[in-house]
């Protein structure tokens, strides 16, 4: 008996031991010492949209606004939240993937006023002075029209979990994926003509992990302990990776409909345009499969 309650202790100082790592290790020196400031890091879509077709010459795209179309905030238990679920900020990472591309010249336009109110200063300036070396260029103005938006933020498409405890000692994880979904369009200035509309979607995963003891280590004698960690995606870089997906998606389409040309003959062996094909085309079998059953469920009920 006296062996088995040894063997007992020790079962319980490795798992505080444990329990201690796995809970303060991991963050001891984020919490002593601060993380610096850093560049935002890059998402999985990035590589692909720096990797497409060379253009035959960059594109002047305007863009007055890709803005948070859900009208969604953030879910909290117990209590009112006023910040929303998605960034405000999308119309600049927009006109960042959009650079990123190499295919387009993005124009100020969400800034144009301010834009405009520091030209009249300079006007105002230079106003007195007749030499023609002092006139201000004319803005330049673009050939395409992007327009869109964040157009849904679907909360716990899936949610799961699993655990198990073996005398009172136990750990578990959890999960819950949340998905944003945007929209992007381009449009002929000159005509009002649509030329092509695409749309991306990007999973928000969010994890926890829990692990605890309790027992009563002998008579009136509670032991307990318990420790977890919490880790979500940073909505941000999904919004920015389903946006970057949506730009390099407009641009396939743009060549395939011959809308904007590359300098490159052999674009259709791309790899960017292989990958793009055969990701449309698994969605459109998903498509057909999803209209099958609905027909077949429509025959059962008629």
């Amino acid at each position: 008996m006296l062996k088995l309650k040894s063997i007992y202790r020790f079962i319980f100082i490795v798992a505080i031991l444990l329990l201690q790592a796995c809970t303060t290790a991991h963050y001891k020196e984020e919490i002593e010492e601060p993380l610096a400031a850093q560049l935002t890091r890059t998402t999985s879509s990035h590589n692909d949209l720096v990797n497409l077709p060379t253009p035959s010459g960059k594109i002047p795209v305007s863009v007055y606004g890709f803005r948070d179309q859900t009208g969604q905030y953030k879910q909290q238990t117990g209590v009112s939240s006023f910040s929303t679920a998605v960034t405000q900020g999308a119309t600049s990472i927009l006109l960042q993937a959009l650079k990123d591309s190499k295919w387009f010249t993005p124009m100020e336009r969400e800034g144009l006023q301010n834009l405009l109110t520091e030209r009249k200063i300079i006007r105002a300036t230079l106003k007195n002075d007749s030499s023609p070396q002092n006139d201000i260029p004319p803005l330049k103005f673009s050939n395409i029209l992007l327009e869109g938006g964040i157009t849904g933020y679907d909360s716990n498409i899936q949610t799961g979990g699993l655990g198990a405890k073996y005398f009172g000692i136990g750990m578990d994880t959890k999960y819950r994926v949340d998905q944003v979904t945007v929209h992007l369009r381009a449009i002929d200035i000159l005509s009002g003509e649509i030329l092509s509309t695409v749309s991306a979607t990007k999973s928000v995963l969010s994890r926890e992990v829990h692990a605890g003891v309790f027992r009563f280590v002998s008579f009136k004698r509670l032991f307990e302990s318990e420790g977890g960690v919490t880790t979500n995606e940073p909505v941000v870089l999904c919004v920015t990776g389903a946006i970057e997906k949506a730009v390099s998606a407009l641009v396939i389409e743009g060549i395939l409909n011959n809308h904007w040309s590359t300098s490159n003959p052999a674009f259709n062996q791309h790899k960017s345009v292989l990958s793009y094909l055969a990701q449309k085309k698994d969605r459109q079998l998903t498509f057909n499969e999803m209209t099958k059953l609905n027909e077949l469920s429509d025959d059962d009920h008629n």
